[in-house]
């Protein structure tokens, strides 16, 4: 198998004619030189005789090339090539370090050999034919005119499936008979294959393979698992066919068949999956899963999933759920000046806690708190300012079990335009040709958190759907003055459209209803109701710089303040008819009550505020920054600026038109990044700028202390303003690239993929966390919040960190982690998940863990990476389910 390596034979003494300098061997040569050695790259062509077929029958020349020698023995018509040599003959291209050629008998032998440096066997034969994937071998032996051959340890490839190990005898064009060869997903040669299925004899087709006796092999160990025949398909494109299922106990379900499903490979544009998973206490699962791709024009998915559980005792009826899943985009190219877009997920709220198994279990979907949809289209017109938009959404609170729709909600705009200014001006503008004036228009029929028992009833559509119109008209107007200043005014009206309002009433001689508690009736009708305010401000920039001598080169400090006074009348005034007040009879034991309402407070984009506001508002923005010295080292000699503070605010507002407790508390914010941006770090809080007296009220006979503020500063008593509230947040995410960046290439985008990425794609969407990236050797990701708020009364902390992320503990084995931490109660929480993940070339083992908590559990997972052998895994699994029941044991 390895050639004649080793036996160093001095072929004779030849004086080497002007032919084979020319890199061809005449007919006669073979007469006049036993052999003849060519050293150096060279080529060779064995004649033929292109006016009709030669003796030996041959049609075509055989071309050779070699790039350390080639030995030419003319008495017995043989050449052998030395140092990756290549032999072509019509649709046959053969490469290997070594290939001897008997041309008497039509017959090529090519192999590799052992390095010298390594030891390792290198050059081993690639074989190819017409259009056929490369064929690879430890050695083989060739009939060029027969087009036969014996291949001995070949490794091939169709689609996903590897053919490696045995031996394989070529029949013809189209049949190849195998003989203990390993069928598996694993594209390195043997003995690198680790599972497989060992075919003993078979034949192979162009689209499948036919096998005798077969069995399982994994790591070279065979397995009691065989079929006395089998058939192995090889499709070149996709093909329906059935899903084998997994098997395995639910602690409270039973046994199960999971996900026995059937594929159907509808046409170039679209497959659907179907699956079922059958449980022995009565329970089951339906699911269908469609995929469309049409390249350049849009791609999406669609998933109908309906599940019946018998959680509770035997004979209660079974927990019905279902849930729809839709996705699509559109590509930005198809439809210029159009989009549509989908993200729908919606259902019943228990689904997901009914249906673990449809959901891989993931931590993510189990705990979530709610679901959302949105359904879009929108339009543009080329040349004009107008846009529109359409749009169906969704909202669905699980905890609850409470459902907001919109059905749908529409938007038209107009983007801001000068009136007064004309397309030909000439010089600069005039202020009033600065005048800018916009428009939009905002619709909506909204049903509002109702329960998920009443979506589907006729009173929910017919009473309980609200609708409306808003246009909003903005007129505004921004000029310099004295060169430093900014001006700033503008005007907004707002106009809303209702068909319906409400009224309120008391009625003290209804039983149902309990004293002081106002009644609400709907009236069906056109209503209106119009607002406006008025704002005007200044605005500025102050600078301001300190220059050192160190390394620090200079602090600079960028003050932005801003006076605005606004107008707003107090649309509660009866004359604007939009508030009405209602008082209720007085009766022994109950006096009197009134309330003042507005017949807009139920409506989608509510009613004019109450109130009168006239006042300054005041916000002062800060950003501090360094300018750093350059290193030595540094060529280009130039200052490294460093931001200390991204963004500092304060802002408070002060109506005069209040009868008192005029100042507006005091609030601040800010943000700024650490560590080149690797760390953010973003703060808030309020400042209450009055005295508070403490009250004590009487409800359902206990005592309730509240704080009420005075008309009187804290610093008229030598105090500072009191804190309220301060919220303090810290995220960041590090990995070993963080500190040693490398210059990224284009990013590829979806117009661009091919259609193995497109397929790959899929199905990292379908189970993320199935894809693991191992040329990261560590990651991490934190998030630590810190809340404080403060009644006058008493105080609230929440303080907690998560933290996540993975560390590569050999080029193949990678653990990940995730937890949260609660300071206040110094313990981890229930979400804490491990998960260790080992790279086994073509199979993927997966080792998941939740320590503590109700969803304790583990899983352990063995699955090929071949996407069209992906159902292939083996699972064990401990389900939460049991933590309920029995402790939380495994």
């Amino acid at each position: 198998m390895r050639g004649p390596f080793g036996k160093k034979a001095e072929p004779p003494r030849a004086k080497q004619t002007a032919a084979v300098a020319k890199d061809t061997i005449p007919k006669d040569s073979l007469r006049r030189d036993t052999a003849i050695r060519d050293t150096g790259r060279s080529a060779m062509v064995l004649p033929t005789d292109t006016g009709r077929r030669s003796a030996n029958g041959l049609e075509s020349e055989v071309k050779a090339h070699a790039e350390d020698s080639i030995i030419v023995d003319n008495e017995n018509n043989l050449m052998y090539l030395y140092g990756k040599a290549r032999v072509t003959y019509e649709d046959v291209e053969l490469d290997a370090e070594y290939i001897r050629i008997d041309k008497k008998n039509h017959l090529i032998y090519a192999s590799g050999r052992p390095s010298p440096k390594t030891g390792r066997y290198i050059g081993r034969p690639i074989f190819q034919q017409k259009n056929d994937k490369p064929s690879y071998a430890d050695s083989l032996l060739f009939d060029y005119k027969t087009k036969k051959g014996k291949i001995f340890n070949p490794a091939s490839e169709q689609d996903g499936n590897f053919i490696s190990g045995g031996q394989a005898k070529k029949l013809n064009n189209d049949e190849v008979a195998y003989k203990n060869v390993i069928y598996s997903t694993c594209n390195e040669p043997f003995p690198h294959t680790h599972f497989g299925i060992v075919i003993t004899k078979g034949i192979g087709e162009k689209h499948r393979i036919i096998s005798g006796p077969a069995y399982l092999e994994i790591a070279n160990i065979p397995l009691p698992l065989g079929v006395p025949f089998g058939f192995f398909p090889k499709p070149e494109s996709r093909a329906s066919g059935v899903i084998f299922p997994t098997f395995g106990e639910d602690a409270r379900l039973g046994f199960f068949m999971r996900n026995l499903g059937y594929y159907i490979a509808l046409n170039d544009y679209m497959d659907m999956t179907s699956n079922v998973s059958i449980y022995s206490r009565g329970s089951y699962e339906l699911s269908t899963a469609a995929r469309y791709l049409k390249r350049y024009k849009y791609q999406g998915n669609l998933t109908l999933s309906y599940g019946s559980h018998n959680y509770g005792l035997p004979g209660d009826p079974a927990a019905k759920d279902f849930n729809i899943s839709w996705s699509h985009s559109q590509d930005a190219n198809a439809h210029p000046g159009s989009t549509f877009s989908a993200s729908v997920n919606a259902g019943t709220s228990s689904f997901y806690q009914n249906s673990p198994a449809g959901q891989n279990y993931s931590l993510t979907q189990l705990t979530q708190n709610n679901m959302r949809s949105s359904i879009a289209y929108g339009k543009t017109w080329a040349g004009t300012p107008f846009n529109l938009n359409v749009s169906l959404g969704h909202s669905q609170d699980i905890s609850q079990k409470r459902v907001t729709l919109d059905l749908p909600t529409v938007s038209f705009n107009m983007s801001t335009l000068s009136p007064f200014d004309s397309k030909n001006r000439i010089g600069e503008q005039k202020w009033y040709q600065k005048i800018t004036v916009g428009y939009s228009l905002q619709a909506q029929n909204k049903i509002n958190n109702i329960p998920e028992s009443q979506l589907f009833t006729s009173e929910t559509l017919s009473k309980r759907l609200q609708n409306g119109m808003q246009h909003t008209i903005p007129v505004a107007l921004s000029l310099n003055v004295l060169k430093y200043f900014q001006f700033n005014t503008s005007a907004n009206y707002t106009e809303r459209w209702y068909l319906q309002s409400i009224r309120k009433r008391y009625d003290r001689d209804n039983p149902n209803v309990a004293p002081g508690t106002a009644v609400v009736d709907t009236v069906a009708g056109f209503a209106r109701a119009g607002e406006y305010n008025l704002n005007a401000g200044f605005s500025t920039k102050v600078y301001s710089q300190a220059n050192f001598k160190g390394k620090i080169k200079a602090i600079r400090h960028v003050m932005t303040p801003s006076l605005t006074f606004s107008y707003r009348p107090d649309f509660s005034d009866p004359s604007y008819g939009y508030y009405r007040t209602i008082v209720s009879e007085a009766s022994i034991p109950y006096t009197y009550t009134a309330q003042t309402y507005s017949i807009f407070e139920q409506s989608v984009y509510g009613g004019p505020s109450a109130g009168r506001s006239a006042g300054l508002g005041l916000n002062i923005d800060n950003v501090i920054e360094a300018k750093v010295r350059p290193k030595a080292t540094d060529t280009s000699n130039t200052d490294k600026k460093i931001a200390i503070l991204q963004g500092f605010s304060v802002s408070t507002f002060y109506n005069f038109a209040a009868d008192s407790i005029k100042l507006s508390p005091i609030s601040f914010s800010g943000h700024t990044g650490l560590f080149g941006q690797k760390v953010n770090i973003s703060f808030n809080g309020s400042l209450n700028p009055y005295v508070l007296r403490v009250r004590d009220s009487i409800t359902n006979g206990a005592v309730i202390r509240y704080a009420q503020p005075t008309a009187r500063y804290t610093w008229k008593d030598g105090k500072l303003p009191m804190l309220t509230n301060l919220g303090l947040s810290m995220s960041g995410s590090l990995n070993s690239s963080s500190f040693s960046p490398k210059k990224q290439a284009q990013p590829n985008t979806l117009q661009g993929m091919t259609p193995e990425q497109s397929r790959q794609l899929s199905l990292i969407n379908s189970d993320p966390g199935a894809y693991i990236d191992f040329t990261v050797p560590w990651n991490i990701s934190f998030s630590y919040n810190f809340n404080y708020s403060n009644t006058g009364v008493a105080t609230n902390t929440t303080n907690t960190m998560m933290i996540s992320g993975d560390v590569s503990i050999t080029p193949k084995w990678k653990i990940q982690y995730s937890t949260n931490f609660d300071f206040n109660a110094m313990k981890l929480a229930d979400a804490t998940s491990f998960a260790i993940y080992r790279d086994l070339h073509c199979w993927d083992l997966s080792v998941q863990w939740l320590p503590f908590g109700y969803y304790k559990s583990y899983n352990v997972t063995i699955k090929v990476k071949s996407s069209i052998l992906q159902d292939l895994k083996l699972t064990k699994r401990s389900d939460y389910t049991s933590n309920r029941y029995y402790g939380g044991g495994f």
